[in-house]
């Protein structure tokens, strides 16, 4: 057995020496792909289609690669390389170089094989497609997955029907018998329909099983005319059904080791019309049985349980069977070295029996066996043995009887009889009857050694010196020519051979094989001795002829000599061409009835009869010009009836060219609308999977562009990181600084606190050492004076906390800097808020002012010492608190400029705006504590005397030296906040 590994070669040889199929078990090559990379491994096939001639078939591994192999060119070849594992294929296209292919991503595409290209892309499917089952006329397909099945139109490659089912019962298998408009669908709860495929009306329903037959149909196999369904599944039962009865007429059990079917496939034959009389069965044990469905006879088998078949695929004449193994290799059967019962044709109608021997003396010593087939002679019994001489005479007739005997159970004496009493053969069984007169070894492996050579040197020109109008016809020819040449040189130079074999062509152009052998057996019994005088003519054969007609019409044989014309003239012509020329169809039919059925002397005395028929007009020819003119005038008038018809057939052509015009440019119109549908549906297709790479090249851009900003956004959360630790490091020894700070001003504070108490105290004893007089006064300024320092207190103890505050603002002065500037806006109109509040009770206060100088008007004239000494006291007293208060009002605009880190400049701007705002005060001074003074505060009208305005001028210096010391000690305790830029 031979074995082809494709490796990464693209093309190559099948098989490298000529196949013997006969002695491999029927196996002409074996197909492995291997890679030869780091880790060989075996690629899987996974699918395989035969084409529409038998000789070709595609097939695709679980990668993509889909391969072509030619069996008759033995050549194989890689058209396309899909990426991914192809589910179903179809190569019985119209288009001869297209095939169809389901791939993993539940889309169907259509390639080239000759271009290698993309045809179309067909989508729809949501589910692996299982199936594709192609129209007998190549225009339509039907594609079936686990749910749905769609009908397409290949010449538009648009889908045009949709069949949808309930997730429950689920789809089996969708496809097209075969001669016909129906389609059969086979779901998963064994109901079969058949469906008209034009207008998709349901034709007819099978009906279900038998009772009590539990069988699930998951395979179906329709015969090649389309009238017998098989169906198979979990058991060893397989069901046969009549499709024009809608009944199941038998039912075949497998043998008990078969417990499942997985594939059926009948074996197409050449002689039974198709109606397929055998079919291939594939068990679970991986081995593919073929049985007879009439006798139940098990005829071959491939595959073993240690290399089983996984699925194959069967040729549509029957010669090849291409079967994926189970470890993924191809295997290409020889149907014809399998087994010599296929393609046979079927046993005779008649049945013959035979009479008893003349010889024999009793007829209770003979026993005659009738039987159907093949005629059997009577045995003799045990007694007559001793005889010999009866059984020398026994021997002989034998022998006679041998001699007339054909293969399939023919008898040439009973058809000779046949023949002379009908004058010809049955049409339906004239080719039969030939066959087997001849004999034909029907011998595929030498026939397909001389195809494998290709056309011969001599017969390329062909069609040049014999035109022949069928395309298809000359290729025949050529090729049965061309098998010829290769056979025996001598027939490269025989220039007679076309139109000797030409009627045989014509006759066989359906099978090659079997034209070639008549071809072959007819020379070889009927020509054997043309060829001693090569090149020149039989002149044996030829003298023959002419001995024949001396004995049997002397008279023309003498006209003949007389003018000088030869059996070359009369008699040659008529050989070389088998009286094709001379002869209708059904009259050389005739002929070769009683040719092939006779001597092959037969041939030579046909000769002589036709010239003897036509002596007539033979003997008026007086000229040898006449005869060769009769020759050429035949040939001349053949020229000028086909030059007739043709005339008459063009100027039919002529008239009914203006009524068919339309047509053809309705028919134009429609073939252009329909390539400008395919054109566009390829261009869509086009524009998706430029969208599909757009999208994609985007989708890798923008996460190009995401990984770069999660890169910064992480180098930025790193560095942010470790600046808000060293910010947390600073605030903390910034905190530690504020401590120690705290501490000391709070022992400052303490000491400070603890002068001020000894001095209260020493006052306090000064005062109550004073009189009564003056203990009010004491107690005011003592009061003034705590307020004071409480004022005081409050400041220092607000400097360090205003302070930590701006150096965190200083910060997150980048961060917050509009957070700040909204804040400010807030305390502005809070400010605002609080000025209008002390404008109101400022004007109450006036109010009460007013009401008060009444009463102290009232009061100055009884006691005017004593209220000038008053008026003194409460002048210090108003003083200090303006003061108090023109301190508390520096601080918070201290605290304010240093919180804006920019106006520590406008110190002395400040004080003068407050000192206009005080001067333009209506009627009397705003103070900024107003609920701290007492009720008998003095209330100071404009006209204050001049020495009150040099003492006030006086104290807002006094304030304003105060201030200044006060920020003097502050900067000196506290550490200068950064200024805000905005």
């Amino acid at each position: 057995m031979q074995s082809t590994n494709l490796g990464n070669k693209e093309s190559g040889k099948i098989w490298h020496r000529k196949p013997s199929p006969a002695t491999h078990n029927g196996i002409i090559v074996n197909v492995v792909h291997s890679t030869s990379e780091y880790h060989p491994k075996v690629l899987r096939f996974l699918n395989v289609a035969f084409d529409g001639s038998g000789d070709s078939f595609i097939a695709g591994d679980h990668q993509g690669n889909i391969y072509v192999f030619d069996l008759h060119g033995n050549r194989f070849n890689l058209v396309q390389r899909t990426a991914q594992a192809c589910t179903a294929l179809a190569f019985n296209l119209r288009r001869k170089s297209e095939f169809l292919v389901a791939l993993a991503d539940y889309s169907i595409k259509c390639f080239d094989t000759v271009t290698k290209e993309l045809v179309s892309w067909m989508r729809g499917h949501e589910s692996s497609v299982r199936s594709i089952s192609v129209h007998t006329s190549g225009r339509y397909a039907i594609t079936t997955s686990s749910d749905t099945a769609q009908l397409w139109d290949l010449d538009t490659f648009q889908r045009k029907r949709k069949l949808n089912v309930r997730q429950s019962v689920g789809i089996q298998k969708v496809f097209f018998l075969p001669l016909s408009n129906t389609i059969l669908s086979c779901f998963k709860d064994n109901s079969i329909f058949a469906w008209e495929c034009d207008t998709l009306f349901c034709k007819y329903q099978l009906p279900g099983p038998p009772e009590g037959c539990n069988i699930l149909y998951k395979v179906f196999a329709v015969t090649r005319d389309g009238r017998i369904l098989a169906a198979g599944g979990k058991s060893n039962h397989v069901h046969l059904w009549c499709l024009e009865a809608t009944q199941l007429f038998r039912i075949i059990q497998m043998p008990t080791k078969v417990r499942a079917v997985r594939h059926l496939e009948f074996l197409p034959d050449s002689f039974d019309a198709g109606s397929n009389q055998v079919l291939g069965v594939l068990s679970q044990d991986g081995i593919m049985r073929f049985v007879n469905i009439q006798t139940c006879k098990l005829l071959f088998q491939i595959g073993t349980v240690e290399e089983g078949v996984s699925s194959s695929v069967i040729s549509p004449h029957g010669r090849y069977i291409t079967a994926i193994m189970e470890n993924g290799s191809l295997n290409v059967y020889s149907v014809q070295a399998l087994t010599q019962e296929i393609n046979k044709p079927p046993p005779p109608l008649v049945k013959v029996i035979e009479d008893l021997p003349n010889n024999t003396v009793s007829s209770n010593n003979l026993k005659v066996k009738v039987m159907s087939g093949r005629v059997q002679r009577p045995a003799r019994c045990k007694e007559r043995k001793n005889q010999t001489r009866v059984l020398k005479q026994d021997l002989t007739g034998n022998l006679e009887n041998k001699e007339n005997e054909l293969s399939e159970g023919l008898n040439k004496k009973r058809l000779q009889v046949l023949l002379k009493g009908y004058g010809e053969y049955p049409t339906k069984y004239r080719m039969f009857i030939w066959r087997s007169l001849l004999q034909l070894p029907e011998n595929h492996t030498a026939f397909s050694s001389l195809m494998d050579k290709g056309t011969h040197a001599a017969y390329l020109d062909l069609q040049k010196k014999y035109p022949i109008k069928s395309r298809r016809l000359l290729r025949v020819l050529q090729r049965t020519l061309s098998a010829l040449a290769h056979w025996s040189a001598i027939f490269s130079d025989m220039p007679y051979l076309p139109l000797l074999a030409f009627p045989f062509v014509k006759l066989f152009q359906n099978n090659q094989l079997i034209c070639f052998e008549v071809v072959a057996t007819l020379i070889i019994n009927w020509c054997q001795h043309w060829f001693e005088y090569f090149p020149n003519p039989p002149i044996n054969i030829l003298t023959m002829i002419e001995n024949v007609l001396a004995f049997h019409d002397k008279e023309l044989l003498q006209h003949f000599i007389d003018r000088d014309i030869t059996s070359q003239v009369y008699a040659w012509p008529l050989l070389e061409t088998l009286f094709s020329e001379v002869l209708t169809r059904e009259e050389w039919l005739r002929l070769f009835d009683n040719i092939f059925s006779s001597h092959p002397s037969f041939l030579l005395m046909t000769v002589v009869a036709y010239n003897t028929c036509s002596r007539a007009p033979l003997l008026n020819c007086t000229l040898k010009d006449d005869f060769e003119t009769v020759e050429n005038m035949q040939a001349e008038v053949d020229e000028q009836r086909a030059k007739d018809e043709a005339w008459y057939q063009k100027q039919e052509m002529l008239r009914r060219a203006e009524e068919t015009r339309r047509e053809m440019l309705l028919q134009e119109e429609e073939k252009m609308a329909q390539q400008r549908h395919r054109l566009a549906a390829v261009k869509r297709e086009l524009e998706i999977k430029e969208i599909h790479l757009q999208d994609a090249a985007r989708r890798r851009l923008l996460k190009l562009q995401q990984d770069q900003r999660e890169m910064e956004l992480r180098r930025l959360e790193d560095e942010i990181e470790r600046k808000v630790q060293m910010r947390d490091q600073e605030i903390a020894a910034t905190a530690k600084d504020l401590e120690m700070r705290q501490l000391e001003l709070e022992a400052r504070k303490r000491l400070y606190e603890k002068d001020l108490t000894a001095s209260q105290e020493a006052i306090a004893k000064g005062i109550r050492e004073d009189t009564d007089a003056h203990r009010r006064k004491m107690v005011l300024e003592e009061h003034v004076f705590q307020k004071l320092l409480e004022n005081s207190q409050m400041g220092s103890r607000r400097t360090p906390r205003v302070m930590e505050d701006n150096l965190a603002k200083a910060e997150q002065a980048c961060l917050n800097a509009d957070w700040q500037i909204q804040t400010l806006h807030k305390q502005n109109r809070e400010d605002r808020q609080r000025s209008e509040g002390y404008y109101e009770v400022a004007t109450l206060l006036r109010k009460d002012r007013q009401k008060e100088i009444q009463v102290l008007d009232a009061m100055m004239e009884e006691e005017a010492k004593k209220w000038k000494e008053a008026r003194e006291k409460e002048f210090h007293l108003q003083s200090e608190k303006k003061a108090s208060a023109l301190s508390d009002a520096s601080r918070k605009w201290f605290l304010g400029q240093e919180t804006n880190a920019a106006l520590e400049h406008e110190e002395v701007p400040w004080l003068q705006k407050q000192h206009m705002d005080s001067t333009c005060l209506p009627q009397t001074l705003r103070l900024n504590d107003v609920s701290d003074m007492d009720s008998s505060t003095q209330i100071f009208s404009r006209d204050k005397p001049t020495e009150w305005n040099h003492t006030e001028s006086d104290l807002l210096k006094n304030v304003r030296d105060l201030r200044r010391g006060l920020t003097a000690r502050a900067r000196s305790s506290c550490p200068r906040p950064h200024l805000l830029v905005t």
